[in-house]
């Protein structure tokens, strides 16, 4: 390759990478701003539902390790975060390759490149994201057709911009007609410093396109609630003359008279709204409207039914449970994990009114988003704990949270119970969920884990002649609940800690273990018995496939 047409592949490379930048940027404002799509966000999640599970499995560990190591915030809304920038970055990657390969085609063709060239180009990159967006976004606010027309018509631009700046640089770099003349010299490097004249200009020009979409774009986002529930009414319970209000500002919890007190520094029992982890297949979640929304009963029944949430909330008697929830990615002592308290129906109610028949076996379970999962029908018939849930907190889903309509199913991962549902279908034969068919584990029972949230080093008490400090945690096993919690001091004995009586069966436990104050620095860990009796397990082992086990632990100097 001559050095020539190495110049100017690392151009397109540098044009492809401004130009992609700026594009971004006005995807991004106008994503805001109108409620199109954001071409980004659908090829990354087209590539995480299309790539192997070992390769989506690893991303998700990864990312999880990066943030725990280096302690970057809390995990769900950094990994968001996260999966942005890379969503952000693969498409600007894409940029630099196309525009490099782009300049290399036309470079071999004598004289300006014809404006076709662009319209192909964009057209080449444009049509396959409008295609994936059009299938794939649930999230935008504009109907798909008009989304798919918005990014290939920005991808046109995008190309055309491209063959505008080779005919720029062209120009600068077209053979002098005296070359051998007095002073061709000087016109040559005068020609040149214009060449690179223009490309600093065009980085000007494209810094600043991307500089104030991108900020245009954050301050819309920031002005607006992504996630405020779109729903046309409110549960009774979360009304009042001042608004919408949580249930949690007017009611005591049911424990607040436990004797045990939390040890300072403990997390909070329940898990504030806009605290509780998210996880979930989407980089936006999706958009559903009450109005527009309802869910279908269908497959092995006598009795198919079409429900709204206005039924769910008006024809059944509510049910109100305290519930944690794990994520199945969640490391030994991590913060995927959350307690709130869930308003819904028990599944049992609705499914015996479809009235499946004899070989219906198992629910399938639909949402929106294309995430699926299947529960065992005789599970639902025996446990009316098992809800659709509509409200947290007394007050309806947040859109980032599963509205209008999420399930709950006791002693089980987050990861197979689907939010954003659309549909139940009563099926014959069991059938792989989203995730067991990316190798996790098909029954992902929640494992028992105990954590040292804090060893209150601020907070020592004294009684008698003796300095206490307050250690203390939290011990969930799901539905088992937690019989026994254990703390150990460096190489010492076991020691039992006293449990704060639970917000309910299916939440965690707060534990608590006063610590006879000795100075230096040292190692807490704990370990928990779930209410069956069996031991937490002390073998270390990743998250992948059945959940992370083994002991946490916490160092302090005192």
């Amino acid at each position: 390759m001559s050095r020539n047409m190495s110049s100017w592949i690392v151009t397109g490379a540098l044009v492809g990478g401004l130009l992609t930048a700026a594009l971004l940027a006005v995807l991004f404002a106008a994503s805001q701003l109108a409620g199109t799509p954001f071409a980004p966000f659908d090829l990354f999640d087209w590539m995480a539902r299309v790539l192997p599970g070992a390769v989506v499995r690893f991303g998700i560990s990864l990312i999880v390790s990066l943030i725990a190591a280096f302690n970057l915030g809390e995990t769900s809304s950094t990994a968001k975060t996260a999966e942005h920038i890379i969503a952000i970055g693969q498409l600007l990657a894409l940029g630099i390759i196309f525009g490099a390969i782009f300049f290399a085609v036309l470079r071999r063709r004598a004289g300006r490149a014809p404006l076709a060239a662009g319209l192909v180009l964009g057209a080449v990159v444009g049509v396959p994201l409008a295609l994936l967006s059009a299938s794939l976004n649930i999230s935008a606010a504009t109907p798909p057709l008009v989304g798919a027309l918005w990014i290939v018509a920005a991808f046109l631009l995008w190309g055309m911009a491209h063959v505008w700046v080779y005919n720029q640089l062209v120009a600068y770099t077209a053979p002098l007609p005296d070359p051998v003349s007095e002073g061709s010299g000087i016109r040559a490097g005068a020609r040149s410093l214009d060449r690179r004249r223009f490309l600093v200009q065009l980085g000007g020009a494209t810094a600043t396109i991307t500089v104030v979409g991108a900020g245009v774009g954050a301050l819309l986002a920031r002005s607006s609630d992504e996630a405020a529930p779109v729903a046309a009414s409110i549960p009774a319970e979360a009304t009042s003359e001042a608004g919408p209000v949580a249930w949690s500002e007017t009611n005591p919890l049911p424990n607040a008279a436990a004797a045990l007190a939390p040890a300072p520094g403990t997390r909070p029992e329940l898990t504030p709204l806009n605290k509780h982890y998210r996880i979930d297949i989407n980089s936006l979640p999706p958009v559903l409207y009450e109005d527009d929304w309802k869910l279908s009963i269908s497959g092995l029944v006598e009795n198919p039914m079409e429900l709204t949430l206005a039924d769910l909330r008006d024809n059944y008697e509510p049910l109100h449970q305290f519930v944690t929830l794990s994520c199945i990615s969640n490391p030994v002592g991590g913060d995927l994990i959350g307690t709130q308290r869930w308003t819904g129906v028990p599944l049992k109610h609705i499914i015996e009114q479809a009235k499946p028949t004899i070989n219906g076996g198992y629910l399938r379970i639909k949402a929106a988003d294309g995430f699926h999962e299947t529960v065992v029908l005789n599970d639902v018939l025996n446990d009316e704990r098992i809800m659709l849930t509509y409200a947290w907190d007394g007050l309806p889903l947040t859109t980032s949270h599963g509205f209008p309509l999420r399930i709950y199913i006791p002693n089980l991962y987050g990861m197979k119970q689907p939010k954003w549902m659309v549909s139940i279908e009563v099926v014959e034969n069991w059938e792989e969920g989203y995730w067991v068919m990316r190798g996790w584990d098909e029954v992902a029972k929640v494992q028992a884990t105990s954590v040292v949230d804090t060893v209150a080093t601020d907070s020592l008490l004294k009684v008698g002649d003796t300095t206490l400090v307050p250690v203390g945690g939290i011990a969930y096993a799901g539905a088992r609940g937690i019989s026994k919690v254990e703390v150990k001091v460096d190489d010492g004995d076991w020691q039992p800690a006293q449990l704060r009586t639970p917000l309910s069966e299916t939440t965690w436990v707060i534990w608590r273990y006063d610590w006879p104050f000795e100075a230096g620095q040292h190692r807490f860990t704990v370990r928990c018995v779930d209410g069956n009796g069996t031991p937490q397990i002390d073998r270390s082992q990743d998250t992948f496939p059945s959940g992370a086990t083994g002991y946490d632990s916490r160092s302090a100097t005192l």
